[in-house]
């Protein structure tokens, strides 16, 4: 069984919960007040006792709503939406590899946050790997079912 046709991180259809939405809604509230104390790191150079507690909010409640969005559909790991997600995971880890580059990572986190939040579907949904638009696996499984390679 290969990832792309596992149903359980690429189910025949999306799956919902009670609640959803305003768990998003509140995990992200939660995220938005862990970065504006963590940037304290980032713009400051607050002690760690200061801006800590901010950061493990920041990316908890971010591991959350990773959490919701591959729960509910793993093809957001393919989206440009998650892509940019893991981008901003990996400047992150860059800027404590390299402090220096620490305030300019920060800011290209912020851009990319900004930028994907509110691009349109059709750059958010698009998915490279599949070389067009793609709101579930569902029609990730259609494009494939019809390949005989597949």
């Amino acid at each position: 069984m290969s990832l792309l046709s596992s149903s359980v991180i690429f189910p025949r259809e999306s799956r919902d919960f009670a609640g959803k939405r305003y768990i998003s809604i509140g995990l992200r509230t939660l995220h938005l007040m862990g970065i504006a104390g963590f940037a304290g790191f980032f713009l400051f150079a607050l002690p760690i006792e200061i801006w800590r507690p901010f950061a493990i909010l920041a990316v908890s409640s971010g591991i959350a709503l990773i959490g919701v969005e591959i729960f509910s559909d793993g093809i957001w790991l393919l989206q440009l939406r998650g892509l940019a997600v893991i981008l901003k995971l990996l400047i992150l880890a860059m800027s404590f590899l390299f402090p220096y580059l620490a305030l300019f990572g920060f800011f290209i986190i912020i851009a990319l946050s900004g930028f994907f939040s509110h691009a349109p579907a059709k750059i958010r949904y698009y998915s490279p790997f599949v070389g067009k638009v793609v709101k579930s696996s569902s029609e990730l499984a259609l494009h494939h079912e019809g390949r005989k390679d597949a």
